[in-house]
């Protein structure tokens, strides 16, 4: 199981939060979100792989993105078609793409998405396409059938742990947990301790 800490900001909190060693650290490029990134970002080290969020921006901003942030990873969270996926997924970056669940999903909207996207992220409908802070219904995730690895999104806060350990035992292709606002202080500014307490809780209530 991964962890992807999202909406970095402040250099000080990225560093601190290095040393816990997430997996995937999210740096936002999307103009309307209060955790905008329009400043450079640091190097995160050799085990830390740096993301960058857009929505429905064009392939030469991402593009531009990736080369002047060395991101590792772009995860799309507008309308971005299989085609723009296919493009992004050709130039050695992650391709981890977005989809909204409120009370229902048709899993069957993904299937032009496998073969382009390395990674699905199952985030809450909401007014703003991700940062709700709102957990949508995980049983919807029953109906899962694509081997294809998905992050889990949306609210996941300190307590969640043990239903994560849930979702995990219906033997799904989880493959990582992607948190953001139920730890912060405020918007871009991440309680470190709270995070490394969930981080080792959340791995203790899997393999127990």
């Amino acid at each position: 199981m991964k962890l992807k800490v999202c909406g970095m900001r402040s250099l000080e909190n990225i560093r601190n939060l290095a040393k816990i060693n997430p997996e995937y650290m999210g740096f936002i490029f999307w103009k309307h979100s209060k955790r905008f990134v329009s400043n450079s970002t640091p190097d995160l080290g050799e085990g830390i792989k740096k993301v960058g969020v857009f929505v429905n921006a064009s392939s030469e901003y991402i593009k531009k993105c990736i080369k002047d942030h060395k991101l590792k990873a772009v995860q799309l969270h507008g309308n971005e078609s299989p085609k723009k996926c296919d493009e992004l997924k050709k130039i050695d970056v992650e391709v981890i793409k977005a989809f909204a669940i409120k009370n229902k999903f048709d899993f069957s909207e993904l299937e032009n998405y496998e073969s382009v996207c390395d990674y699905f992220l199952f985030d809450t409908e909401g007014l703003l396409p991700g940062g709700n802070g709102l957990h949508f219904d995980w049983t919807v995730l029953k109906n899962y059938t694509c081997e294809k690895p998905f992050f889990l999104s949306g609210g996941i806060g300190p307590d969640d742990s043990l239903a994560i350990a849930s979702i995990i035992k219906l033997n799904l292709p989880l493959y990582a947990i992607d948190v953001n606002s139920k730890f912060e202080i405020e918007p871009g500014l991440k309680n470190i301790d709270t995070i490394k307490e969930f981080k080792s809780k959340l791995y203790n209530d899997i393999s127990g």
